[in-house]
């Protein structure tokens, strides 16, 4: 049976060539060297692109030109200053036609070189188990429908099959040279996580694991975690206070932390806040690796489906809140402080002790850890479904739906989250302050529950909410820009 048609970027039929690839090679090497002329065809294919990029129609790109035009493709921009610096050869920061052209056949003959050590068969098409061999030559193990999924986000006719010109359409603004940066995108496309808790935690390779790479992300996520949290301190106090007391609403709990501590005191609370996102990153980490490798069990080398990992990342949350949870308590009673009643958390670590003994430090341990299921899991249900429903509606053709869409789908799931674990949330933070309410009972979870419903009413389980929500949208955005940055100088590329 004969074989399609497989032609190459100069424009060649190379059926009668599958087996000679290394001649291609040094050929291909050769033609990047002399700058070989541009067939007709792939001139004008390229003229039409410069033509949709170059906004303004002075016959040059600069690179907020091309930051939108990657935007509407669905790109990240920061891949507009990797392609302005390979292709803009005389430095003057824009790129006329005959820079933007051979930035492109040179690179098109990079994917091309990849596309054909993808084929493994040499039948023009990359298929379902090539995608997953490549990944695990490469020491990342997927399951057959992690491979499905990244084909499905080049596949454009449907045919579960990847041909060079969808293959060449899909990486043709995506300045990737090699293999491994090719896989290390697959593997890092998908995985974009905005909340405190790390629902699904990210699978690294062994070759990540000891290059580092995977400490180093969990320190740009603390640093993130640390300016986020202090961006947006004055609001999660407010929402503790209004939590634990009923007779203020927002306005007047502002105004009455400020008239008490001054503005400062809006942070009290913070520093614990920010001090332990290290231990419990480092915990959770720990902790999450230990539950994969159990549930795991002799599939050595195997991957977690996303329910597999789902349930680890749970685990390793509620393992790591249980050892850093008196911090949480602190971290109460610290917030909703008066002036002068403790020198700081150790003073206030020894006078919880010395007053009300060792089990005070885990007061709401129960609704604390119950909150984690609900939150997590709706969470991440709702980010994927929108994510996904995005990119099957407006982004077929990538799998990385830009950077506005994904921070709006970690709003909205975040959000959807807190309405189902807020209740616990409340009821945790009450039994945590429990001493501070002098005269009242030391209710158990349900107790808090009952007494919550008969006084104040359903809407009673979500007093203080309207301050959590209000810290969604900037407590993701500072996140981001901070991680973003933080990866940069901690060298965190994939």
């Amino acid at each position: 049976q004969a074989r399609p048609n497989r032609i190459h970027p100069s424009g060649r039929n190379v059926n009668e060539e599958c087996s000679s690839a290394p001649s291609r090679r040094g050929e291909n090497a050769e033609n990047g060297k002399s700058g070989a002329a541009l067939d007709p065809e792939r001139e004008k294919r390229y003229a039409e692109l410069f033509e949709q990029l170059d906004l303004n129609k002075d016959g040059r790109v600069d690179i907020n030109e091309l930051k939108t035009g990657l935007a509407t493709r669905g790109l990240q921009l920061r891949e507009a200053e990797k392609i302005v610096l390979e292709s803009d050869t005389n430095h003057d920061g824009l790129l006329d036609f005959q820079e933007f052209s051979q930035y492109l056949q040179t690179h098109e003959k990079r994917l091309w070189l990849m596309f054909h050590r993808l084929d493994r068969n040499n039948d023009g098409q990359i298929d379902v188990g090539e995608i997953q061999h490549s990944l695990q030559k490469l020491g990342v193990e997927v399951t057959m429908e992690q491979a499905s999924k990244i084909l499905q986000s080049m596949d454009r006719d449907g045919t579960m099959t990847i041909d060079w010109n969808e293959w060449r359409d899909h990486f043709l603004f995506n300045p990737l040279h090699n293999m491994e940066e090719i896989v290390h995108h697959w593997k890092h496309s998908h995985m974009f996580d905005i909340g405190e808790h790390l629902t699904v935690p990210d699978e690294f390779s062994e070759r990540e694991r000891q290059s580092g790479l995977v400490w180093r992300q969990l320190v740009a996520g603390a640093m993130a975690g640390a300016v986020s949290r202090t961006g947006t301190a004055p609001l999660d106090r407010l929402k503790v206070f209004l939590q634990v007391a009923r007779e203020i609403n927002l306005w007047f709990g502002l105004r009455g932390m400020i008239q008490e501590g001054g503005v400062l005191s809006l942070w009290r609370g913070n520093g614990i806040n920010v001090l332990k996102i290290a231990p419990e990153s480092a915990i959770k980490f720990m902790a999450y690796e230990q539950i994969k490798w159990l549930i795991r069990g002799n599939k050595e080398g195997g991957s977690l489906r996303v329910q597999e990992r789902f349930i680890a990342g749970s685990l390793a949350g509620a393992t790591a809140q249980t050892i850093i949870y008196p911090m949480e308590v602190l971290k109460t009673r610290l917030t909703l402080r008066k002036t002068g009643q403790y020198s700081g958390m150790a003073d206030c670590a020894r006078q919880i002790l010395k007053t009300e003994g060792i089990r005070a430090f885990y007061r709401g341990y129960l609704p604390n850890t119950m909150g984690i299921i609900p939150y997590a899991g709706i969470d991440l249900a709702v980010y994927e479904t929108l994510k996904n429903a995005w990119l099957q509606r407006y982004c077929v053709n990538s799998a990385d739906p830009g950077v506005l869409v994904l921070l709006g789908c970690g709003t909205v799931s975040s959000t959807c989250g807190q309405l189902a674990s807020y209740p616990l949330a409340l009821i945790r933070t009450r039994m945590q302050a429990q001493a501070i309410t002098e005269g009242k009972p030391k209710l158990t979870m349900v107790g808090q529950f009952k007494y919550i419903i008969s006084h104040e009413g359903v809407p009673g389980l979500y007093r203080g909410i309207t301050p959590n929500f209000l810290k969604v949208i900037p407590a993701v955005s500072i996140s981001y820009v901070v991680y973003e940055h933080m990866k940069k100088v901690l060298g965190v590329v994939y």
